[in-house]
């Protein structure tokens, strides 16, 4: 090129450029680049563009430096898009903000759908979910590539909550929901998903416990034959799990012919939360036989294992293995499992002395593991002490106690329903339901435990408490409106079972002859024929 006069021509450098950058050393590519007497901006941009594919992202803004400083060029449409890209990888937000600053001055017209889709992108890497939407709206008609960028970035909104709680089952329904009905206006639009579309609408459908949807998701990779790699894998199991299918989670990860540690994480984090501790740990011995080595999601998961079933001593031992063994540090939520290990086997005042002694600020869930235990185990001294200190702690930090709520599907749709919720189209038929149920309840013989009702009311008004928790008015949903008389009752709950309800869902499995199946904030409860999979212990 050099002896025929191409090295003057923009686009044969550009292409060496390319081809340099791929396979040469970077300070090839600098010399090559450096020999053109006065370089283009599209020779910047393709320079740029290769540069933060291979991660040399210091050398590509020295670029971009020399384009702002010079007299003849500026930057156009096709500068940003790469820095975006490597910025929202990064998750540099402070950078990209900075850049986004530089498209209002520099570009006459700013939002052309290829700027629009990179900030997009990078906003949603970095986990400015609605800035993201914005820029998803303004795009007319957005591409496969676009679509997967926000559904990608409400899944991970709502993940990252999944995660962060893992011993306790909490959810971002509205994250997931948001998921769910992109989704849908995706499919009208006539875009055809790929693997990671689906892995976002997946993990959607595993947050709500929307398993119809989930099994139109698995269907539709079978169908279309798409990759079925581990990613996908590891939704699926998560899916199945947190909606009570534990057999369906069990055969994908059987199946599937490449196992990584996430995979491996979702199922023993399935097999916990279903109560099959022992397995779960039989799980984890054979993931670090087969060379894993787990992270601090697989302790969360196997000390949520032992919680279960009441293995204090191993589950002391797992937390102490962190730093011991693999050099993990603690986090907030493995001290939130420790305590709710220690307050459900009865060792209260060993719970609260961890609470005293945390080397970092509680969260509610810790304080609800506390209290619960208090209240569940205590003595009276003991439970009295620890409910005011807790109660005046919550109430210092400015945590309030949530609101029960509990979502149920029929017939492939999500109804929500809160305490004493008289909102339902068909909140007739429900409560007289909900009467018919008490009534069955107290022919057999059951008498609501109103110790669970804290406030300071009169004891009638208990009992009508605790016949309008979420989870009953969610059963009397069901049993009036689900054709399928023979299906399961699959309900989520945002917070821990009651014993009443417990006790009562019992008796309503066989009066029934029902199969009802709760996952509340802490586990899986299968009721059924009068009994519960957890055998009380929860």
């Amino acid at each position: 090129m050099i002896t025929t006069g191409l090295i003057l021509h923009t686009y044969p450098v550009s292409r060496i450029l390319l081809l340099s950058s791929t396979i040469a050393t970077l300070s090839y590519t600098l010399t090559i680049f450096n020999q053109v007497a006065s370089p283009s901006i599209f020779l910047y941009n393709t320079l740029i563009s290769s540069l933060t594919q291979k991660d040399h992202l210091k050398v590509a803004l020295s670029l971009y430096d020399q384009i702002l400083t010079h007299a003849n060029l500026k930057p156009n449409n096709y500068t940003y898009p790469s820095l975006f890209k490597a910025f929202g990888a990064h998750q540099w937000f402070k950078h990209g903000q900075a850049l986004h600053a530089h498209i209002l001055k520099f570009l006459h017209t700013p939002y052309d759908n290829f700027v629009q889709a990179s900030l997009l992108n990078f906003y949603a890497r970095c986990g400015r979910v609605g800035i993201a939407r914005y820029f998803f709206d303004q795009i007319r008609e957005p591409d496969l590539a676009t679509w997967n960028s926000i559904l990608s970035a409400y899944a991970r909104k709502s993940s990252v909550i999944f995660v962060a709680n893992s011993s306790h089952l909490d959810r971002n329904t509205s994250s997931s929901l948001d998921v769910l009905n992109l989704f849908g206006h995706m499919q009208k639009s006539l875009v055809e998903p790929s693997e990671v579309s689906l892995v976002a609408l997946i993990t959607a459908c595993a947050e709500l416990g929307a398993l119809c949807q989930g099994i139109w998701a698995h269907v539709y990779i079978i169908r279309n034959e798409l990759s079925f790699n581990h990613y996908i894998g590891t939704t699926l199991i998560n899916l199945y799990a947190n909606s009570g299918c534990l057999r369906f989670a069990s055969q994908v990860f059987h199946q599937l012919p490449h196992k990584d540690k996430f995979c491996f994480n979702a199922m023993i984090r399935g097999l916990a939360i279903h109560g099959h501790g022992h397995e779960a740990l039989d799980l984890f011995e054979i993931m670090k036989q087969e060379g894993f080595v787990p992270d601090d999601v697989t302790i969360l998961a196997v000390m949520c294992a032992c919680s279960h079933v009441g293995l204090v001593d191993e589950g002391r031992k797992h937390f102490e293995s962190m730093s011991s063994i693999y050099g993990l540090e603690p986090k907030l939520e493995h001290y939130c499992c420790l305590v709710d290990l220690l307050g459900r086997a009865g060792l209260v005042k060993e719970a609260k002395e961890r609470v005293l002694t945390l080397p970092m600020k509680p969260n509610a869930i810790l304080w609800r593991s506390l209290l619960g235990a208090a209240r569940v185990h205590g003595n009276l001294e003991i439970d009295g002490m620890i409910l005011k200190r807790v109660r005046q702690l919550m109430k210092d930090h400015g945590i309030d106690k949530m609101p029960g709520s509990s979502l149920v599907e029929v017939d492939g749709s999500l109804h929500e329903f809160l305490i004493g919720d008289k909102n339902h189209p068909y909140v007739k038929d429900i409560y007289l339901k909900l009467e018919e149920m008490n009534t069955k309840l107290q022919e057999c013989g059951h008498h609501p435990r109103t110790r669970e009702v804290l406030f300071d009311i009169e004891e009638e008004e208990k009992e009508d408490a605790l016949s309008y928790h979420s989870e009953k008015l969610a059963i009397a949903f069901a049993l009036i409106a689900s054709d399928d008389s023979c299906a399961p009752i699959r309900i989520i709950k945002n917070l821990r079972v009651c014993v009443d309800c417990h006790s009562s869902i019992k008796l309503l499995s066989l009066i029934y002859r029902r199969e009802i199946i709760v996952r509340d904030r802490i586990r899986f409860h299968h009721f059924d024929r009068g009994t519960c999979s957890c055998l009380d212990y929860w």
